[in-house]
């Protein structure tokens, strides 16, 4: 299955407060707030919504192609990519541009305080899947990017009659009403998470029945509590898969939309699409970085197993990924 991964690429910077923002925002001020955290630990990581996607959907057997727009300090990252079978031919690099920076900050209860420079990603808008075959794709996620690419992006994919996933996320901040509207109407899906649920219901004047006469299904990603999918035919809720350890949340709901693409591409019932999402998920946050878990096939369907039981299709689906690639 063709699937194009759109969204932000960038480098993360992930630091690590060995407290509780809760103890230091005070509600009742946050009209002049003025707070700063010394932090035990920074790293750089490879991110970015859609790398991140993108190399999830790789580790799920798929061969996903990156389409976004990276800097001058992107080479080192596309060879990493590529040498992880994501097709990166897709990708604009600019030269007079730096990659976009992600900066968090991640308290002691997984609460998060973030910043992102968009650099090189504010060319995304410049990139047109009007260049593209369209009978080549068959799935498109407008992950996270440019405001504008993204409203552009759900328009061609209209126009064109692309399957695409809506996954608007922390841009939503940056989306007006109409430019929210313009953009997840006529979605196959809308996927957020239960906060970015409220702030949807809130900026659209929808509720969850509201929604869905704009989007073929609403899917919503709720921490550890799991997944939920709503649809006119109606609603479905998978339990989180079980993590072993919890270390960093950054990147869990990429790795959850990896397998909801998986799933969707595949043709599978929801509620194996959420399980397969949930179990993707819980890799990332058992480590610092979005994109430093692995694992096999069997170890995958293990895990899936542990926590909702066997499900045959999972092994067709490695076992049809693996055919296609030796062709």
């Amino acid at each position: 299955m063709s699937i194009i991964v759109t969204g932000s690429i960038a480098w993360d910077y992930l630091m690590r407060f060995p407290g509780y923002f809760k103890d230091h925002i005070l509600p009742e001020h946050v009209s002049h707030l003025s707070v700063s955290f010394l932090v035990d630990e920074k790293e750089r990581h490879r991110g970015g919504c859609a790398p991140n996607i993108a190399y999830n959907l790789a580790l799920l057997g798929n061969h996903p192609k990156l389409m976004g727009a990276a800097g001058l300090d992107f080479a080192d990252y596309q060879q990493w990519l590529e040498s992880q079978g994501v097709d990166t031919s897709l990708t604009a690099v600019y030269e007079d541009e730096f990659t976009a920076t992600f900066t968090v900050i991640t308290d002691q209860d997984q609460n998060q305080i973030a910043s992102f420079h968009s650099g090189a990603m504010r060319r995304a808008r410049e990139l047109s899947f009007f260049d593209l075959d369209r009978q080549s794709i068959d799935w498109v996620i407008i992950s996270p990017n440019d405001p504008q690419a993204m409203i552009r992006y759900a328009e061609q994919c209209r126009e064109l009659g692309i399957k695409y996933v809506y996954d608007p996320s922390q841009q939503l901040a940056r989306l007006s009403a109409d430019e929210l509207m313009r953009s997840m109407e006529g979605a196959d899906v809308l996927t957020v998470n239960d906060y970015e649920l409220e702030m949807t219901k809130k900026l659209s004047g929808l509720d969850e029945d509201g929604l869905l006469e704009h989007v073929g299904a609403l899917v919503v990603t709720r921490g550890s509590e799991g997944a939920s999918v709503y649809t006119p035919e109606g609603s479905y809720h998978a339990p989180a898969a079980k993590a072993r350890a919890i270390v960093e949340p950054t990147g869990v709901g990429d790795a959850f939309r990896a397998g909801l693409l998986t799933g969707l591409s595949r043709e599978f019932d929801w509620p194996t699409t959420l399980r397969l999402g949930n179990v993707a998920a819980v890799y990332v946050i058992e480590q610092v970085g979005t994109q430093n878990h692995r694992y096999t096939p069997d170890e995958f369907i293990s895990r899936y197993r542990q926590n909702y039981g066997d499900e045959p299709r999972l092994v067709q689906l490695f076992n049809a990924n693996k055919a296609t690639s030796q062709e």
